[in-house]
């Protein structure tokens, strides 16, 4: 086993974490799509695409530095909303805590001098900039439409994810 106990146990609740996301990630995009806001759900659906290849990213590492992999139950998401905007703000607060999670992840790296994690997990801190961004630009746009006008911001919702909205870059 190329990582200690406590990353690895570490690890796999990162995965179970991601999954997670993935799952909230569905909610959202169910209930945007209850709303006939077609982009709004692409867009979530999408992040819960991305949130899922995360999960399977974090659980190969696992397996290949020859540690145990252990899935945690995954808890129940909020699966109900009142506005975009509480929505888009679960998806931001979600943004946030993974964010953590992944500093987690690299505090206890860099404490057992863990070279081989600490540059894997550094792709994962680029990342999660581009997460909290782009929910934070996302809830601003929302709270600015107003949910009268989501209809509106919902054919520029998309562009959020960049030009090529879904497509995996270089670097996944």
């Amino acid at each position: 086993m190329m990582i200690s106990k406590k990353l690895n146990d570490t690890f796999n609740a990162q995965v179970g974490n991601e999954f997670g996301a993935s799952m909230q990630y569905l909610q959202i995009a169910a209930y945007f799509d209850a709303m006939s806001l077609s982009n709004f759900a692409t867009f979530f659906f999408l992040q819960a695409q991305e949130e899922n290849a995360h999960a399977m990213k974090l659980l190969h590492y696992v397996l290949e530095t020859g540690s145990p992999l252990q899935i945690p139950a995954i808890p129940q998401q909020k699966a109900t909303f009142t506005s975009a905007e509480e929505a888009v703000t679960a998806a931001l607060g979600w943004e946030k805590e993974v964010t953590r999670q992944i500093y987690n992840l690299m505090d206890i790296a860099v404490e057992e001098k863990d070279y081989i994690s600490q540059r894997f997990l550094d792709w994962f801190i680029s990342e999660q900039l581009e997460e909290v961004s782009t929910m934070e630009n996302l809830l601003n746009l929302v709270k600015l439409a107003g949910e009268k006008n989501l209809l509106m911001l919902d054919n520029r919702v998309m562009s959020l994810r960049g030009p090529a909205a879904g497509a995996p870059t270089a670097s996944e």
